[in-house]
């Protein structure tokens, strides 16, 4: 299935962007799915009342306590075999994961994956983020870096950015070859890949070799999102939820720049990229733009839509295959791109299983 994307002269098919189908969801998500949106998303739902009940009086005290979430997720330990390394920079710092079966980054610089976290800029770092990281990059067979980059409420998204940037420079400084970089992200993070792959173009510094872009926010204006149809059954997120920290933490004066959302940029000489969202999710929208966004300058991309998949499902691969599978699918992606074998692997291949699911979707 080719990609439809629309512009001012109406709908338009580009070769470069693959829609695939991917399910029908497993048993454990199907019955996760309804599970999580009487909670969790009621919750969510709960937040963005209580936030219209007072007028906001500043970002530290809103978001600081936000803060408190990675600490805690230090009981996640990561899967057997994983090693790891911490990595200091002056504002920010930063960890090295890869598995046993894997070269130590720091005898062999062969290829490595860039990984931002997701957290709505607000919260996640090394210790949320320490269990997928380690699958994507065992999945992979090469070391990951992931990023704990400076969040709100004491860094601005721009100084975000630069962290980002700065973690680039640091692999290239490595002796790392940038075709053999992949940069990979979830949610906040997925949408960062982007923004630091436009950043690496226009400052002059190499491309890296692909994107993966997990449930990416890549939007920070939550208006398309708002009459998406996923907006009222996403089991997590809302369009409502997602506009609170852009308002109150990265607009200025009230005004988002349209330029800190990657969706509003032009793609050209972008890499070959991997997105995968979840069905029924409210950032599928913003998935949609990024796919119109590589078919208008010829990039290649794969979108895979996994029925039912809750956002960052990967995280619960200990129970859902489904999420097991979607990591598989990176990891093959990441080979693909240091093997120079990415576009066949990105071509149209639509297989039994989904076929017969695109079937039922029909009818």
């Amino acid at each position: 299935m080719t990609a439809q994307t629309r512009n001012a002269g109406g709908d338009h098919t580009s070769d470069s962007v693959t829609i695939e189908l991917r399910g029908p969801a497993s048993l454990p998500l199907r019955i996760a799915h309804p599970l999580s949106y009487n909670t969790l998303r009621r919750g969510v739902n709960g937040l963005v009342w209580l936030s219209r009940l007072r007028p906001v009086h500043g970002r530290t005290a809103i978001f600081a306590p936000v803060e408190l979430a990675d600490p805690l997720a230090r009981v996640l330990v990561p899967p057997r075999g994983t090693r790891r390394r911490a990595v200091a920079f002056d504002r920010f710092r930063a960890e090295w994961v890869w598995n046993a079966n894997t070269v130590d980054p720091q005898r062999v610089q062969d290829a490595a994956i860039l990984y931002f976290h997701g957290g709505v800029f607000i919260a996640g770092g090394l210790n949320s983020h320490r269990r997928i990281v380690a699958r994507i990059a065992r999945e992979s067979g090469m070391p990951l870096l992931n990023v704990d980059y400076r969040q709100m409420p004491w860094a601005h998204l721009t100084e975000t950015i630069e962290d980002a940037v700065r973690a680039y420079q640091y692999l290239l400084d490595e002796g790392f070859e940038p075709e053999r970089i992949i940069f990979a992200g979830d949610s906040a993070g997925g949408g960062l890949a982007f923004t630091i792959a436009l950043e690496a173009r226009n400052r002059g510094l190499p491309i890296p070799g692909g994107i993966v872009a997990i449930a990416p926010w890549a939007n920070l204006d939550s208006t398309d999102k708002l009459t998406h149809p996923n907006n009222a059954i996403d089991p997590l997120l809302s369009a409502e939820a997602l506009a609170i920290p852009a308002a109150w933490g990265i607009a200025v004066d009230g005004k988002l720049d349209p330029m800190l959302s990657p969706v509003n940029r032009d793609f050209t000489g972008l890499p070959p990229v991997l997105i995968q969202v979840g069905s029924t999710e409210v950032l599928r929208a913003d998935a949609d733009q990024l796919a119109q966004c590589c078919a208008e300058a010829g990039v290649e991309c794969r979108v895979q839509v996994w029925d039912k998949a809750i956002h960052v499902f990967h995280a619960a691969a200990d129970i859902l295959p489904d999420a097991r599978a979607a990591i598989r699918e990176i990891g093959e992606f990441n080979q693909r791109v240091v093997h120079g074998e990415v576009s066949a692997w990105l071509a149209p291949r639509p297989r039994l299983r989904d076929r017969i699911f695109r079937r039922r979707m029909a009818t």
